[in-house]
């Protein structure tokens, strides 16, 4: 009797390293995290109107440049709102509602901007617009958290705000060429953008993720609940501390780089250095730094931003003025992901998207603290001072996400992965 031949075992074919890097980069994702990640860029695709709001007041509406800055404020205030009434609005209507009801809301809001005629119907169109444009943020956040596992997280923020880079970096472009063809373009490409992310949103995101409301101590999670958390409080300061420290890239920088006796054009080169690199790096960033413990990478990250800036004291021609700005970009890239997803750690699931909410809102509280604050130290004391400000903000972020980074630790071990 005879019998076959044993065959060898075929071994395991090896994975090609660039396939391998390009699933730890975009897999394992779930479906609905990608229609989100699909809706925004091509909402930040189409994102003309905020850049050029005070162009198109000035050259469209013929408005004083003193009236269209207050215009502007006015957008910026009810920025503030938005967040707030949008993380509200995620813990009790949900997520999936409140994304689509928001993007919606700003697509009505541009149009009416853009139809607006009189001084006081543009005032409250652009108050109405400046609420909305970040309604949706706490409830995109709050999405994310709800659907992502815990270790995956960093890396999804990192891709949301990667998408928001390459639709931003494309918009700025784009948004030149159609603004010279009639605003009236920008107003209907940035309104039918709300809209798709709107729809995409609604038909992809099928089911709603908010968890039932629970309460805590006998009350409901709420703002004042939330504001009560301490680790909360101090993680909102550190966030805007270094929100306000990044936001001297448009404040501060700009004067630098004129009183280097650069022209405007150099200011505009140096700062496309900025999302040339978030591009180019941010999609690998989050497989690389999930190595390492969240807190390491925030400490590092605030300080390198730090010294980023500071180093903008020492360079006086543009190539030296890009090399910095490639410097504090390394850390925002390492910021990028981790915050979001720190919010979303600290937060009970049914809280998530007020936590969310008071998080967007430190951003948005630097856009008025930031220019305050930059200004008159670069103007008052002197602009030696002001990077040195901002290497010493830098070693306080370094040190404050080092000192809480335990804390953060054991909280997020006790608050539920899911909702």
């Amino acid at each position: 009797m005879t019998t076959a031949p044993c065959r060898p075992t075929a071994a395991p074919t090896a994975e090609p390293p660039a396939q391998g890097a390009l699933r730890r980069t975009f897999g394992g994702l779930p479906r609905q995290f990608w229609f989100q990640w699909t809706g925004t860029l091509i909402n930040r695709l189409g994102m003309f109107v905020q850049p050029f709001l005070v162009l198109y007041l000035t050259d469209a509406r013929g408005l004083p440049a003193q009236q269209a800055g207050v215009l502007v404020a006015v957008w910026g205030a009810g920025a503030l709102v938005g967040p707030l009434l949008g993380g509200w609005l995620a813990d009790r209507v949900g997520r999936r509602a409140t994304m689509t009801g928001a993007m919606l809301a700003a697509a009505v809001s541009l149009g009416a901007l853009g139809a607006a005629q009189s001084l006081p119907a543009i005032a409250v169109a652009a108050l109405f617009a400046g609420v909305t444009a970040d309604l949706y943020r706490p409830a995109s956040s709050a999405l994310v958290a709800d659907v992502v596992r815990p270790a995956d997280r960093a890396r999804a923020f990192g891709l949301l705000f990667w998408a928001v880079n390459i639709g931003f970096a494309v918009a700025a472009t784009a948004g030149g060429y159609l603004a010279s063809a009639g605003y009236g373009l920008l107003f209907a490409v940035d309104a039918a953008t709300c809209a798709v992310f709107a729809a995409l949103i609604w038909f992809g995101v099928r089911q709603e993720t908010r968890p039932a409301p629970t309460v805590r101590g006998g009350s409901p999670v709420g703002y004042r609940t939330a504001l009560r958390d301490r680790l909360l409080v101090a993680m909102l300061g550190l966030t805007l501390l270094y929100a306000t420290l990044y936001d001297q890239a448009y404040v501060t920088l700009p004067l630098a780089i004129r009183d280097a006796g650069l022209p405007t054009s150099a200011y505009g080169a140096v700062i496309a250095v900025n999302g040339v690199v978030i591009v180019a790096l941010q999609p690998f960033a989050g497989a690389l730094l999930g190595r390492f413990r969240p807190a390491t990478v925030l400490a590092v990250s605030g300080l390198v931003v730090g010294l980023g800036f500071a180093a903008t004291g020492l360079v006086h021609g543009p190539l030296g003025f890009a090399a910095t700005v490639v410097l504090w970009t390394l850390g925002e890239i390492g910021m990028a992901g981790l915050i979001p997803a720190l919010a979303a750690e600290l937060a009970p699931p049914e809280a998530r998207g007020r936590y969310q909410g008071l998080f967007t809102l430190s951003w948005g509280a630097s856009a008025l603290v930031a220019p305050i604050v930059g200004t008159a130290v670069y103007a008052g004391v002197g602009p030696h001072a002001l990077w040195s400000a901002c290497l010493v903000a830098g070693m306080l972020l370094a040190v404050g996400h080092l000192r809480l980074g335990r804390a953060v630790r054991r909280r997020a071990s006790s608050v539920p992965a899911t909702a």
